[in-house]
């Protein structure tokens, strides 16, 4: 809920400030009219930059691997057990 509540704030003070550009005219009107599309290139970028930053901070648990190795063992072997065929490469 906090996150929406930034959000639309931050949509609410970009929406007044371009509001404002668009009634004064400290920039012409031809690059004010461009400004929600800055925008929406602007934040496509940061969202592709936040996903790469993401995917190289992710972090290796190799305990959790291990693990979970054992936990593909235990159950291959219960379902031998059972008669289902897991045939894979072992």
């Amino acid at each position: 809920m906090k996150h929406i509540v930034k959000i639309l704030t931050l949509l609410v003070t970009i929406s007044a400030l371009w509001i404002g550009l668009l009634q004064t005219a400290i920039i012409p009107r031809s690059h004010t009219w461009l400004l929600p599309i800055y925008f929406v290139v602007s934040l496509g970028c940061y969202g592709l930059l936040m996903v790469g930053v993401g995917l190289v901070q992710f972090p290796t648990c190799p305990q959790e691997a291990v693990l979970l190795q054992q936990d593909v063992v235990e159950a291959k072997e219960y379902l031998k057990q059972k008669g289902v065929d897991v045939g894979g490469c072992d």
